[in-house]
């Protein structure tokens, strides 16, 4: 059974023994790599058209702190293996600045996110299988999401970015993150 998880999870699984471990410290790391190699996440998430031609910024929603979090778990693995991503707007982007375990920074959930997923569901994701992108993630109760759900949703091709890397950044599920 393990070994068919493993084939089915597809690009999460890592057949490397010195593979990070998926949603550990060092997986966290490489997700904000992705992060600021992506145009979509660095410039769309610092200005955005909305459907009413405004612009809206999500990094400038920040409860005045100058930066968002954003808390991401495999469901089974439990609240406590959670990694964190700190966004700032920097140098004109919205840069992921640091990424890790979380630090002793407090959640707002009017600027914030934290999300979990089994790991089936962190695959698909990745994909982008149908049913799976952002919205039918959160729709379909794949994705549990704490936060700003509005404004995810006028934000959706970035969120949809940011799930297709944590689903797609290699990383070993045999175990969890260590807490």
């Amino acid at each position: 059974m393990k070994k068919l998880m493993l084939i089915a999870l597809g690009a999460i699984a890592s057949a490397s023994a010195s593979a990070d471990i998926y949603m550990d410290a060092a997986w966290a790391k490489k997700v904000c790599d992705a992060w600021n190699k992506s145009p979509i996440l660095t410039t769309e998430l610092l200005q955005t058209e909305n459907e009413d031609g405004q612009g809206y910024s999500w990094i400038n929603n920040n409860a005045n702190r100058g930066y968002k979090l954003v808390q991401i778990y495999r469901t089974h693995c439990g609240p406590a293996s959670k990694i964190q991503l700190r966004i700032e707007e920097k140098n004109g982007i919205a840069q992921c600045v640091e990424a890790g375990k979380p630090d002793k920074k407090v959640m707002n959930f009017k600027v914030d996110y934290l999300m979990h997923a089994t790991d089936d569901n962190w695959a698909c994701m990745g994909r982008g299988s149908f049913g799976c992108g952002a919205m039918g993630a959160m729709m379909s109760s794949k994705l549990k999401f704490q936060g700003p759900k509005l404004e995810a949703m006028k934000v959706m091709d970035p969120f949809e970015t940011f799930l297709k890397i944590a689903g797609t950044v290699p990383g070993d599920v045999a175990s969890c993150p260590a807490n």
